[in-house]
């Protein structure tokens, strides 16, 4: 059986290549197996692949998952952060590679009923530590990115019943200055309104598979902190 993975990232730059084709000969396997078995095949990247999330279907897989070779796969380096981008049906959870206008999103959640709204706003800066920045590189794992962007607006209405959540997030170069992330809100008082904001970005960060890549003057690195639950 010939089970097709899909690569992203600083993880796709290691193996020179976006998909890869393993043969297993087993019809099923778990995910545990599945990543040693990967592993022998290529053991000089075996401190690559060990910390790396596997995505099943576009969801996150845990370790006694099974898999099979009709489903769709990828690996899922923990940095961050068949669809195109042009047709995603929800919008209001956008993957775009045009440049983002706040207000824009923002008029997507104001609403009659609500006291209070805001838009988190994230830029490329300069200097990060020392370094400076020429731009930011981003890549995103689309289906999967629209679905957990989702999946947190599930969890804020659990934890803020009636709030409104749009995001919009950039892909490709962006520069200094430019816009990469707005994530909007509203609700019926401002305390939901900074608390859901809060989560959305925090979540954001831990599990929508989004890349992004620094890169400076001399140099560059994929840089995140997703934890792939």
């Amino acid at each position: 059986m010939v089970y097709k993975v899909m690569l992203f990232a600083g993880l796709a730059e290691r193996f020179g290549a976006s998909l890869l084709d393993v043969e297993i000969p087993t019809e099923r396997i778990t995910v545990q197996a599945f990543k040693e078995h990967l592993i022998a095949l290529y053991p000089d990247q075996a401190s690559y692949i060990h910390p790396c999330f596997m995505a099943k279907n576009q969801s996150y897989a845990v370790a006694e998952d099974y898999l099979e070779a009709s489903d769709e796969l990828a690996l899922i380096p923990p940095v961050s952060g068949g669809q195109d981008i042009d047709s995603q049906s929800d919008m209001k959870f956008i993957i775009t590679e045009q440049p983002i206008v706040p207000d824009e999103i923002l008029q997507k959640v104001l609403h009659n009923d609500h006291g209070a709204s805001l838009s988190f706003v994230g830029t490329t800066r300069e200097y990060t530590a020392g370094l400076r920045t020429v731009m930011l590189e981003y890549e995103c794992y689309i289906p999967m990115a629209i679905k957990t962007l989702q999946q947190i607006d599930s969890e804020i209405q659990q934890q803020w019943p009636g709030t409104l959540i749009a995001i919009t997030h950039r892909i490709g170069s962006v520069t200094i200055g430019e816009i990469s992330v707005v994530i909007a809100v509203s609700a019926p008082h401002r305390d939901m309104c900074y608390s859901a904001s809060k989560y959305a970005i925090e979540r954001l960060k831990e599990i929508v598979p989004i890349w992004k890549k620094e890169v400076w003057e001399d140099g560059s690195e994929w840089k995140g902190n997703q934890l792939g639950r």
